[in-house]
């Protein structure tokens, strides 16, 4: 890697993970020699732009594009173009596609271009008076482009207007103002455009002074019964995910239709990309009755309009809703329509905001070149059965709790790791977080044994991620011992946790899901209860924990027939001995040890006496691992047929009559 592309890939990320610069993996950036040009390719993000994110062409091919005679028909000319840019790859060719402003970063005379969306730059840029302020801000020695559609169109505008530069002031302009779009900065290195970049920041935030402050409004309780409905009024082959976001700056703008109106329309590009072009407004939001009737009569009425369901939503009083198929890509959304309200709120500083016309709009929402950069952006995002499915887990911070939270991820489950135990849980979080996949994982401190604890982790599940789809019911204690050893109070706490507890999660979860199968009768869910062995036949010296498991079979059972009519299911996994877990082999609580202290098995005078002893009783002759309950698990979600239901996972020790 040469200095300067080090320098290039340098400045991309320090721009690019910088929101009020560059959103959505929008941008872009380019650095040329004599004879080759490299550019970021399309759809890769500026914030984590390496070696293999660029694209290296022929700046030769590059310039013969500008003396080729295209179709006048602007898809088939568009078609011309990107094949023309693919054939300058230079070397063994490119899997990557180069950026369609390839030519644009050709025609510039400096080494280094880097192209942004500045919110404060779009403050100006999309405002009636843009061309006026950039001569005032930035004098004549800023080149200011009126919205031109970008493309091969672009292209040829800038050469124009490049020419009549050079005419003028003999060099080119280390600044290219984009009438609603964004800037080009260029120089012969990056030291010089950094400068550059802080220069004009400044230069318009003390014009317009700063940029509109946005504190946090806490999530309005109304949403806990419309989110699950919204929800599944939007679903289609899978359910979608919806996020929001809630602060002092889109207050502002949702109070009445005509200031919605102010943020209704599109003003660049990379909105219509993401955002789509029309936006649905809910004015009535005193109750979750009201909401959800108002959805329930516009939405089919924007579809039937627009020819798409909308993928943001603005409601009064609670906040901008994005409805998409993944976390990731609702936050993107929220992010590039948020900087739509506060460029909003810079240009009516400047003189009031300039929309994108109707035919604007057209061109970029049906550009190829555009809906490939967000597929791109958004690449990944694999559409299995149990994709954008919510799942709760329990006691999910570890042992088998672990195992099912990363397994539910690995099928771009969206899991909420539930346990009071918050260094592990979020351990585990942060490293699924860091996989690449569509889910998101979610960690909250919970206690089982309380039912306001499990209220709140229903109650964040549905404002983080719209509803619940699964609800696994893991956590458990095992305290071993006689009736002459086991106090009142111990065996109250094993009765709280194994048992109250999995009440609490079917209690409070199957209201969510309720409502979730009134708007969509057809949709399942599920309730699972991780049991034991010692569910299904007693268990010597250990009755606390065995009595709460027979009694959580009861439950199952009893919770089945109840919520069958809403197409929830509710069944048990009764796994054997998990011998590598921490229940089993914490060397020095675990039951292995207790056991040994106890003297439950006769004649062992050493932990691995104990471990013996128990995998003697399986026929299979191990304990259950992970696999074996996550694939129970796994069948439990995929079948529509059986509730109610004990499946044994012991590996022959205990066989149902």
């Amino acid at each position: 890697m040469t200095d300067e592309i080090r320098d290039l890939l340098e400045i991309s990320r320090y721009y690019g993970r910088d929101k009020n610069y560059v959103i959505a993996g929008g941008g872009n950036s380019s650095f040329k020699d004599d004879r080759t040009i490299w550019i970021k390719a399309s759809g890769q993000a500026l914030s984590d732009l390496d070696e293999t994110g660029l694209v290296a062409l022929s700046r030769e091919k590059i310039r013969a594009i500008s003396l080729k005679k295209y179709p006048d028909d602007p898809a088939e000319r568009e078609e011309c173009v990107k094949r023309d840019l693919q054939s300058a790859i230079t070397g063994t060719g490119s899997p990557k596609r180069p950026s369609v402003e390839t030519s644009l970063h050709e025609l510039i005379g400096y080494r280094f271009v880097v192209h942004l969306h500045p919110t404060s730059v779009n403050g100006i840029m999309c405002s009636r008076n843009a061309g006026m302020l950039t001569a005032k801000l930035f004098g004549e020695k800023a080149l200011f482009v009126p919205y031109t559609d970008p493309g091969y169109t672009l292209f040829k505008k800038l050469e124009s207007d490049l020419e009549s530069y050079r005419e003028k002031h003999e060099e080119d302009p280390t600044m290219i103002f984009l009438e609603n779009h964004g800037v080009f900065v260029s120089g012969n290195t990056v030291d010089g455009i950094r400068s550059a970049y802080d220069k004009i920041i400044s230069a318009i935030l003390n014009y317009l002074g700063p940029l509109p402050p946005a504190s946090e409004i806490s999530f309005n309780p109304v949403l806990h019964k419309v989110l699950p409905v919204m929800r599944m009024l939007f679903a289609e082959k899978n359910p979608k995910i919806i996020r929001y976001r809630h602060n002092t700056l889109i207050e502002k703008y949702y109070q009445n239709q005509k200031e919605f109106h102010r943020i209704s329309l599109p003003l660049t590009p990379d909105i219509i990309v993401y955002c789509k072009t029309r936006y649905l407004y809910v004015e009535n939001s005193a109750t979750p009755e009201k909401i959800i009737d108002s959805l329930k009569q516009q939405l089919p009425a924007f579809r039937k309009e627009y020819g798409y369901m909308p993928k943001i939503v603005v409601i009064k009083d609670a906040g901008i809703f994005a409805v998409e198929d993944s976390v990731s890509a609702a936050e993107t959304v929220l992010d590039v329509y948020e900087d739509m309200i506060r460029i909003v709120s810079l240009s009516s500083e400047a003189g009031g905001t300039k929309t994108l016309t109707p035919e604007q709009v057209a061109f970029i929402d049906q550009w190829e070149v555009e809906n490939y950069r967000r597929k791109i952006a958004l690449a990944g995002k694999e559409q299995g059965k149990l994709n954008n499915r919510v799942a709760v887990i329990t006691g999910g911070a570890q042992g088998f709790g672990a195992g099912i939270a990363e397994s539910l991820f690995e099928h771009s489950v969206n899991v909420v790791v539930a346990d009071l135990n918050e260094e592990t849980g979020m351990k585990l979080v942060s490293s699924l977080n860091a996989r690449k996949s569509a889910g998101r994982a979610l960690f909250v401190r919970t206690d089982v044994a309380s039912p306001d604890s499990v209220k709140d982790l229903v109650a964040i599940t549905v404002r983080e991620f719209g509803g619940i789809d699964i609800m696994i019911s893991n956590a458990g204690i095992l305290r071993a011992g006689g009736l002459d050893e086991t106090d009142p109070g111990d065996f109250e706490k094993t009765t709280s946790v194994n048992y109250n507890g999995y009440f609490h999660c079917a209690k409070y979860a199957s209201e969510i899901m309720k409502l979730q199968n009134r708007e969509k009768p057809d949709y399942f869910t599920d309730i699972i209860q991780i049991n034991s062995k010692s569910g299904l036949r007693g268990s010597n010296r250990n009755f606390a924990y065995s009595g709460g498991k027979f009694g959580g079979i009861g439950l199952t059972q009893s919770f089945a027939l109840e919520l069958a009519p809403f197409r929830i299911k509710v069944n048990a996994v009764c796994p054997g001995n998990f011998y590598e877990g921490p229940l089993w082999s914490d060397p020095g609580n675990g039951l292995f040890v207790q056991y040994l202290r106890t003297g439950k098995v006769p004649g062992a005078k050493t932990i691995d006496d104990v471990r013996k002893f128990y995998e003697e009783q399986v026929p299979m002759k191990r304990g259950c691992r992970l696999v074996d309950v996550v694939k129970a698990v796994l069948y439990i979600i995929d079948q529509e047929y059986e509730t109610g239901q004990a499946v044994p996972v012991t590996g022959g020790q205990v066989m149902l009559g």
